[in-house]
């Protein structure tokens, strides 16, 4: 007999800063996916972008206050204990125990650049990528590369109530 596998959902990234347009697609991963928690995995740096505006402790604190009383949600470092920041090693880390079915959650403008990222066609075999649509970027996921190649069946394009924020726009304030 199989036993059933916990549905996580994982955001990755340098959360910097994190904010409300995370929360609204953490929120709709659970409830649309029914997932068990969501782990927003906070890296200590973005591979693709040059430096992170706030230190790891105090972008760590943010997503604390921005999640208050929300249990569903999790904040993790892994790099330490992964040895990598890379998401198929993420990714592989937890899947080891074989318990989890991965659900790697992303906004659209990430979709645009995923085929850049580290084994992002291993990434796609081993979780389902959820993509949520964000203000401006629809078109230009849709036509990106990654979105053409892989398989529909784990790649699902979420359009909902977009929350139109980002992290570049807030650090610029």
């Amino acid at each position: 007999m199989e036993l059933k596998k916990s549905k996580i959902g994982i955001l990755g990234g340098s959360f910097d800063p994190a904010h409300r347009g995370h929360l609204a697609i953490s929120k709709e991963a659970l409830r649309r996916f029914k997932l068990k928690r969501v782990i927003w995995a906070i890296t200590r740096k973005n591979p693709l972008k040059k430096t992170s505006s706030q230190s790891l402790s105090i972008r760590i604190k943010k997503c604390k206050k921005i999640l208050k009383r929300i249990t569903s949600i999790k904040i993790k470092f892994y790099e330490d204990k992964i040895k990598s920041n890379k998401t198929v090693d993420l990714i592989n880390y937890l899947k080891k125990s074989n318990k989890n079915e991965i659900y790697f959650l992303m906004g659209a403008d990430n979709l645009i650049n995923f085929h850049k990222w580290h084994k992002w066609k291993t990434i796609s075999q081993k979780c389902n990528i959820i993509v949520f649509d964000r203000h401006g970027y629809k078109k230009k996921s849709l036509n990106s590369t990654t979105f053409k190649t892989l398989n529909q069946k784990n790649l699902k394009f979420i359009e909902f109530n977009k929350v139109n924020i980002s992290s570049s726009q807030l650090r610029k304030i």
